[in-house]
Order: C-alpha cells, then structure tokens, then sequence
C-alpha cells in the first residue's frame, strides 16, 4: 500500500507528466496549415519539429546541475516555468517567436523529463519501474490531447497562434500544483556526478546500449508527434481526422505504458518484451502508411501499442539498469541527453525526405529500418545486467 505522502507524489507527477507531451504533439496536427499560413517549407516544418527534440536532448544532462543548485524538487518548478514561457511565446506574433518558443519548451521538457525518473527511483524505490509505467501513460495521455484538441482549439479560438498558446494552462495549472504541494527532504537534490564519474559511465557498453535504444525510439515517437498528421493528410485524410487518429494511437498507448513494466517484471531479461514492442510499432506504421485506408484503425492500435511500450520500457531500462538513485539519475540525464540528440534527427530527416519529393511508401520502409536496428540494440539493452558503484568503483553485475 502506498503511502500518504507516496499517493501524493503520484498525484503530481502524473500532473506534471500531462504537460510533456502537448508542446510537440499539438504541432502535428496544424503542420500542413502551418505550411499554408505561416509560409514554411517542408524542411522548416522539419526543423520546427526537430527543435524541441534537440533541445530537449541538449538540456537533459544539465537537469543534475540544476537540481543540486536548486534541490531536485525547485529545479522541476523551474522547468515548468520554462514551459509556460515557451508555449506563450511560441503563439506571439514575432519573428522567430514560434522556433525560440518550441526550443524553449523542448529545453523545459528535457530538464523535466530527466529529474522525475531519479525522483521516482528515490520516492517510490521498491515500485520504481511500475510507477514509471504510470508516469508513461500520463506522458501519452498528455499527447493524445495534444494531438486530439489542436485542430478543434484551433477552431474554437480563431487561429493556430491562440490554440498553441493555450497549451501553456495547463503547464501553469502542474506549477501551482507542484510549488504548494511538492514532497520535500533534505538533501534532495540529485548529485551531480564529477567528470571522471561521467567518463566511467561512458565508458560502460551497457551505457552505450541503453542509450541508443532510447534514441531510436524514441525519434520514431518524434516522428509520429511531428509527422504522422501530415503524412495520413498525403494519404486522402483530413486535417481533422488525421490528428484524431493520430489522438487514438496515442490513447492505446496507454495501455501498454501500463502493461509493459508487468511485462517487463516476469523475468530480469526484458529482451522479449523490447523485441515485441517494436515488432508493433512496424506493424502499425506500415498498416497506417502502406496498407489499404480501410486498416487505419488497427494500424493506429498497433502503433500506439508498440510506442507506448517502447517508452514505457526505455524509461524502466533507467531503473532496472542502476542500483540506487544517483545512478538512475546520473544514467537518465546521459541516456536522455544523447537519445533525445539523436532522436531529433529523425523528424528534420524526415522533413528533408519530403522536401527532396520522397514518396511516403519511402519513407515507411526507412522507418521500418530505423526500428530494425533498434531492435540490434535492444539485445543488448535487455539483458539482465545492472550497473553499480560499490565502493567507489562502478562495476556491471547480473542481479
């Protein structure tokens, strides 16, 4: 039974997890009249859903420095304060305003998305990877609004600037939430490892592995967040009905963020589990891009399945992978800092791909095999392995 003080922290994490998703999901549906209004290329609307991934990936290692500033509980109010200004200043009328306001929210999402993993590791220790499955599904429930309301915000308040800027609410809604009802401990933040400790990190394989899955899967949720509207539209769809299947993928990604931590739990070798997630995710992609209109439906569950799995394990991978919390955080601030680097590229190589006239059953099959090789890493991943500093040195182990 969890405590009073742990339903809390729950309670405000699944409110902050609602929050880092909308800022890049919200995007996807207004793309192609983003295209139309705003006058951007494919390759700008290409950057424009890369720069939140990049920055969300430039940022994450800087969230340890910030909580052992700050306490690891201030450093995430912080963060939420950086995504308000973001989501607000994408939607004013200024040059640039909508780029530095997506990088800026990508900055906010990547310092929060690294403190509450080892704050979760630290709260809810024996219960770390279930909850983190609670915290995935509160992450997709957070892009299914995003991708399901834009389009109709869009409507209801006269234009695409108003409908990104209202986004900011329920960010402001998590920091008063967070601020007055925050578990607080001393010594709370999140030690920020020295050089030679990082160098040690690095130089571990497992580091390596857990590292470029989280990345490749990672770019094909950026992708979808980013694409998936744009490309179903390609396909006959309307703009309305491409993000609400895009909005139902998203919700049965729910259930697998759910799902895949039990999964995961039958035995300490989470190899199976990581190969059937991205046999899903394949499966949906090629159902919603390739296979007749008629197979939308299935093809979204399929996708939604996969990805919410995938996440939802590349996350438990922080803390199955580490022996206490320093190391979860120090192993999600690398993790997440170079996955999300490298998960940015996929969006911008998409938008390159579409700008050169690449044809969507192209882009389908390169898709296919960027989740291919992360499945090569996933063997790795899963693996039964766990990393610790006993005595000073960091050592591999099986557990």
């Amino acid at each position: 039974m969890f405590s009073r003080h742990s339903l809390v922290f729950l309670l405000l994490m699944v409110a902050v997890g609602l929050n880092l998703r909308p800022a890049m999901s919200s995007v996807a549906p207004l793309l192609t009249r983003l295209q139309e209004t705003a006058g951007l290329s494919p390759a700008a609307a290409g950057m424009l859903t890369t720069l939140p991934v990049l920055f969300l990936g430039l940022t994450a290692p800087l969230a340890p420095l910030l909580a052992i500033r700050l306490g690891s509980e201030r450093a995430l109010s912080t963060a939420l304060i950086i995504l308000a200004a973001g989501l607000i200043l994408r939607g004013l009328p200024l040059p640039g305003a909508l780029f530095i306001g997506s990088a800026l929210a990508g900055s906010a999402i990547g310092l929060g998305g690294t403190l509450l993993p080892a704050l979760v590791k630290r709260e809810l220790p024996d219960s770390a990877d279930l909850v983190t499955g609670l915290y995935t599904m509160a992450l997709c429930l957070g892009g299914a609004l995003g991708a399901g309301l834009s389009v109709p915000l869009t409507n209801l308040l006269g234009g695409w600037q108003a409908s990104l800027m209202s986004w900011s609410l329920l960010a402001v809604t998590a920091l008063l939430l967070w601020h007055f009802s925050m578990p607080s401990r001393p010594q709370t933040a999140i030690t920020q490892p020295k050089a030679s400790g990082l160098l040690k990190l690095l130089g571990q394989p497992l580091t390596w592995y857990v590292m470029l899955f989280m990345g490749l899967q990672s770019s094909m949720a950026y992708v979808v967040f980013g694409w998936l509207p744009s490309l179903l539209v390609g396909r006959g769809y309307s703009e309305a009905a491409a993000g609400w299947t895009m909005a139902i993928s998203i919700m049965f990604q729910l259930v697998s963020a759910l799902t895949a931590p039990w999964l995961a739990r039958l035995g300490r070798d989470q190899r199976p589990a990581l190969l059937l997630v991205q046999c899903l995710t394949a499966s949906g992609l090629w159902l919603l891009l390739m296979a007749p209109m008629a197979w939308k439906w299935p093809g979204a569950m399929l996708l939604g399945l996969g990805q919410g799995g995938s996440f939802s394990l590349a996350l438990s991978l922080l803390v199955l992978r580490t022996a206490n919390s320093r190391l979860a955080g120090q192993l999600s601030g690398l993790v997440q800092g170079g996955g999300y680097t490298l998960a940015s590229m996929g969006p911008f190589l998409v938008g390159l791909q579409l700008q050169a006239g690449a044809t969507i059953s192209a882009i389908t099959w390169m898709l296919i095999t960027i989740l291919a090789l992360c499945s090569g890493f996933a063997l790795f991943a899963g693996r039964n392995l766990r990393l610790d500093n006993r005595d000073g040195e960091l050592i591999v182990h099986r557990y």
